[in-house]
This record gives structure tokens, C-alpha cells and sequence, in this order.
């Protein structure tokens, strides 16, 4: 498609190829299961401690994740994987076209700063990055154990599941969730995957700027970075001049608030490009080989 592009309009080297995209998703949708099953291992060996934060896991998770994305948008305009494939998010301009390519050849550090993500924007992509994952995780995992069984054993059962009229609030609430699950969920599901679809194949065939519906929505699309974006996070990414000595009652601790926001937070933030997957592909190697027959040759 991009030999396409390049025949009809001109190659966008800053657009990146659905596959990109796609592989991005699939590293990003590792995590999650990835950390769930290390820290179901350890539940196992200490259930006293670490019973209940395997049961609040999605919470977590979701928390943790709010972090680190926040740190890598505000710092390197794209989220912690995307960042590890050299992507990144910018807004969309509203002109026509919504491109700048002369700009963009004469001016790339300008074009940058023009293009780069606002605070509203930053938390309207996390909305979309952790927000919506975590929503639909969880609308998932209730389909499962309310409404699948019961749409199998068909409508006789779902008889006996009357409306509780004299029930008290948590039961009556409780009623209209579990049919919101039967009744609209799976249409909701249907006409997202569809979306998705939909967005994927108009991305490929360049009809559309954005992948995903949820960018559209939010005005901002995913970009290859450039020398410029590498040299703005390279300049703040620079160590910053050793301060003056520690003034009356302040010290220079190494848990110090000071100190943790602006040296120990973004060192630990910057590791993780390189520790996370890394454990996701030993991960995934010892489970193929506990999986395979050459750890029973070799036993």
C-alpha cells in the first residue's frame, strides 16, 4: 500500500504501516497476561499477601498504567509501547487535507511543537489507552459470568430471572446490568470489532488518517517519529545543573520528594522500555519450552 501511496500522491515516510500498528497492539496486549500469570506464581507460593492483589489485579494494572503512559506521552508524545516501535501521537490539524508537508520539510522542530500533545490532549489519549481497555476487560469478564451461560440455555431460563420489583436497589440494578449483558452488550461488541474493522482497512487503503475510531474521536492520529522528536527528547532528557546545597530543613535524601520526581521516577519510567519486553519474550520462551518435548528429552 505504500507503493501505492507513493505512485498516486507521495510516500508519507511519518505514516506508518497498519502491520506497525498491529504489532504494536499485539506487543502492547502482552503485558497485561504476562504480568497476571508472574503474579498468580507468587500468589501460590504467599496466598496471605498476594491473594488480594491478584484479585485487584485490573485495578492495578489500570493504575499503574495510568502512570507510566501519562510519563511517556507528557515526555515522548506516545505511549510506553509505541515508544518502544519509534510511534507517536500528534494532533490532527483542522485544515484541509490536515497535512503540512512543505512545513514539515522546511520546519520539522516547529512543526513539532505545533503538532505535539497538549495536557487535554494527554488525558484524552488515556482515556483511550487505559480508560477504555479496562472497561471493556471488565464488560468482557461479566458477559462470561452472568449473561453467556444463560443466553446458551436459551429463553426458558432467562424467564426464571424476573424483574425483582420488590427487591431492594443493589438487586434492581443489579437485574438491568445482567440484561444489559443478555440484551446490548453483544450488539455494542459486534459494532465495535465492525468499527475497528472498518477503520483498519480505510487506514490501509489511505481513506482515513486514523486506525482506530477512538482517535478519530479524539482528533489525533499515531506518526514514526523523526530526527526532531529525537532531539527534543534528547534535550530533555539532558541530566539538568546540580542545584545549589540543601536549604534549612530540606535534605538531599535519596527518597526525598524532590529527588524521586525528578531523577529516580524517570530513570525507573526509561528502564522499563527495555525490562518489560524483554520479560515478555522469556516469558513466552519458557513457556514453549515447558510446552515442548525437548524439556522432556532433556529431563
Amino acid at each position: 500500500m505504500e507503493f501505492m501511496t507513493a505512485l498516486t500522491g507521495g510516500l508519507d515516510e511519518q505514516k506508518p504501516s497498519l502491520f506497525e500498528l498491529l504489532s504494536e497492539q499485539q506487543l502492547n496486549g502482552l503485558i497485561p497476561p504476562s504480568l497476571r500469570y508472574l503474579l498468580a506464581i507468587a500468589t501460590h507460593r504467599n496466598p496471605r499477601y498476594l491473594l488480594r492483589v491478584l484479585n485487584s489485579f485490573d485495578e492495578l494494572y489500570a493504575l499503574l498504567s495510568l502512570l507510566v503512559e501519562r510519563h511517556f506521552l507528557s515526555t515522548h508524545g506516545g505511549g510506553f509501547t509505541e515508544n518502544f516501535y519509534g510511534l507517536k501521537r500528534e494532533r490532527v490539524l483542522r485544515i484541509k487535507g490536515g497535512e503540512i508537508p512543505r512545513a514539515q520539510l522546511g520546519a520539522p522542530a516547529e512543526v513539532r511543537e505545533t503538532l505535539k500533545l497538549r495536557s487535554s490532549d494527554v488525558w484524552k489519549n488515556l482515556a483511550v489507552m487505559v480508560g477504555l481497555p479496562y472497561i471493556k476487560r471488565k464488560l468482557d469478564e461479566s458477559y462470561d459470568i452472568h449473561a453467556a451461560v444463560v443466553n446458551l440455555l436459551g429463553p426458558s431460563y432467562q424467564d426464571r430471572d424476573r424483574y425483582p420489583a420488590d427487591g431492594t436497589l443493589k438487586q434492581r440494578v443489579m437485574w438491568f446490568y445482567k440484561w444489559f449483558l443478555r440484551k446490548i452488550y453483544p450488539s455494542l461488541n459486534a459494532a465495535y470489532y465492525f468499527s475497528m474493522l472498518a477503520f483498519n482497512m480505510a487506514y490501509l487503503f489511505d481513506g482515513t488518517k486514523h486506525h482506530s475510531p477512538w482517535l478519530w474521536l479524539i482528533g489525533c492520529r499515531i506518526r514514526r517519529m523523526n530526527a526532531a522528536d529525537y532531539r527534543a527528547i534528547d534535550i530533555a532528557s539532558q541530566t539538568k545543573a546540580p542545584r545549589a546545597g540543601a536549604r534549612p530543613g530540606q535534605t538531599n535524601s535519596l527518597f526525598s520528594p524532590r529527588l524521586m520526581t525528578e531523577t529516580v521516577m524517570p530513570r525507573l519510567f526509561t528502564s522499563l522500555k527495555i525490562l518489560l519486553p524483554t520479560s515478555i519474550f522469556a516469558l513466552k520462551f519458557l513457556e514453549w519450552w515447558h510446552n515442548s518435548d525437548f524439556a522432556r528429552q532433556l529431563s
